[in-house]
């Protein structure tokens, strides 16, 4: 018996009837990642209102960026595909929210429901370029993947600058976003009510990537990451799975850029370089790759690694031309060497470094003798 229910598909193991202290459990850590999201909420609530507005705008340009991380987590760390594209999916949805706001606005149109029909449009159309990407995607792999991915990241801002009549060339297109609702007074502050959008859109964004990591699509992903063929064999279709892991990759990504748009209410070819793929898989590798935590991680390194090399080119004495140069190579530089003494010092990330000393700390607790 052992050895045919092993071999059965993940599906068909649920389904039996020893399936439902699996169906308790997965209540559980619904109800679970619910509370986690709703404290998280009510703390961003409460910082918002103890910080003052740049930083209000710096996590929330924190919370854009962890839309794409942790997609990206989902794709490389959960289901082993390298992908160098996802700054061109970014763009994809900055430039459909740019659109359609800009729509909106033309035709005279208000109301608290166009940004996130926005938002959702930007979702839908970066989910049918990442499945057209996937699809390409789960026929290839090692270096030809990434091949593929890096020529995306290359093509889409180039679109930009192609079809300049739509996308209004290198200069870019303005996002029109509406103030904060009259409700909440008229002197609140538009980097808080910012941080409120950009928080609820990521934290939601993240509930529904925490239950589908622990759900049957999350283990098909491990298991097609680790060997394809016992996959296959397991009764798994691998690439509809490397498919599916791609689409909500690429979903999550496309939020990340809509939502970048709204806070910098523009968008442009150049900030959605190859440059930013590249920053953001090794943002994901420093931070721990497979962990949402090390999303997070990731996310707030990507934010502070600016204002970092503002820091040091303003310590040195140079002359307005070097530093400006290094200004714009410095933040790859410290990026690569990040990564390399990351990958020597602690594997895992940053959070798995976290996570070995939580657990050293715990072994070294005194135990209570009864």
């Amino acid at each position: 018996m052992s050895a045919t229910r092993a071999a059965l598909p993940p599906k068909e193991q649920l389904d039996e009837p020893g399936g439902r202290p699996v169906d308790r459990r997965r209540g559980s850590t619904l109800l679970r990642h619910l509370a986690v999201v709703l404290a998280a909420g009510l703390l961003l609530v409460a910082v918002s209102y103890s910080v003052e507005p740049f930083r209000n705008f710096q996590l929330a340009t924190v919370a854009a960026y962890l839309c794409a991380t942790a997609g990206l987590t989902v794709l490389t760390g959960l289901n082993g595909q390298l992908s160098l594209g996802h700054g061109a999916l970014m763009a994809t949805g900055a430039y459909t929210v740019a659109l359609c706001q800009t729509a909106f606005a033309d035709r005279g149109m208000t109301g608290g429901w166009l940004l996130p029909l926005s938002l959702g449009a930007a979702i839908v159309s970066t989910v049918a370029v990442g499945a057209v990407v996937g699809v390409a995607a789960a026929r290839l792999r090692g270096p030809y993947l990434a091949g593929v991915t890096l020529a995306v990241a290359v093509v889409v801002p180039a679109l930009a600058v192609t079809f300049d009549g739509v996308f209004n060339g290198e200069q870019g297109l303005s996002v029109p976003v509406e103030p904060p609702p009259l409700s909440l007074g008229p002197y609140f502050p538009y980097e808080r009510w910012q941080l409120w959008v950009t928080g609820a859109a990521t934290l939601l964004a993240l509930l529904l990537l925490a239950n589908l990591i622990r759900s049957r699509y999350g283990r098909t992903f491990r298991a097609v990451r680790d060997d394809e063929v016992a996959a296959r064999l397991a009764g798994i279709h691998v690439a509809r799975t490397q498919v599916l892991a791609f689409v909500v990759s690429a979903a999550t990504a496309g939020l990340g850029g809509a939502l970048l748009a709204v806070l910098a209410q523009s968008v442009s070819p150049g900030a959605f370089s190859l440059t930013l793929s590249l920053f953001l898989l090794m943002a994901v590798v420093i931070g721990g790759l497979g962990r949402l935590t090390g999303a997070l991680w990731g996310a707030v390194l990507l934010v502070a690694l600016p204002d970092l090399t503002h820091s040091v080119t303003e310590m040195l004495t140079l002359s307005p031309a070097v530093a400006q140069r290094l200004e714009g190579n410095l933040p790859l530089a410290i990026f690569g060497l990040t990564l390399i003494v990351v990958m020597i010092a602690a594997p895992g990330g940053v959070q798995g470094l976290l996570s070995r000393l939580g657990r050293a700390l715990l072994a070294r607790r005194p135990t209570r003798r009864s």
